[in-house]
């Protein structure tokens, strides 16, 4: 898999970088959608469920960011642990994924 910015429409296996800003943007706008509700349903602040779930929304945001950054620089879609390419498959349902599954799995 490679990102294409070159080209308006990508040969196969290839992503555009608008598609990509575009699948991170929905993303991040997911995730804060999700922490207003949280702050809109009033949670107990002392609740660790909830306090988990928001550590966990900021990470992924955290991770959408950097995505971004890659995408800038032009280092999106390469795993930053082996330095290979990260399979579409993954970046289509993990925009943000910064490693390869193998990768992901000896780190985890």
């Amino acid at each position: 898999m490679s990102l294409d910015t070159a080209h308006p429409d990508p040969q196969p296996g290839r992503l555009a970088a608008r598609e990509v800003r575009r699948r991170l943007q929905h993303e991040r706008a997911s995730r804060l959608a999700q922490l207003t509700a949280f702050a809109d349903a009033g949670h107990d602040p002392g609740d660790a469920l909830v306090a988990a779930q928001k550590a966990s929304i900021d990470r992924v945001l955290k991770d959408i960011t950097a995505a971004v950054e890659r995408l800038d620089q032009g280092g999106y879609g390469v795993c930053q642990v082996c330095g290979r390419p990260i399979p579409l498959e993954r970046l289509e349902i993990l925009p943000y994924a910064r490693c390869c599954v193998g990768c992901q799995r000896r780190t985890a």
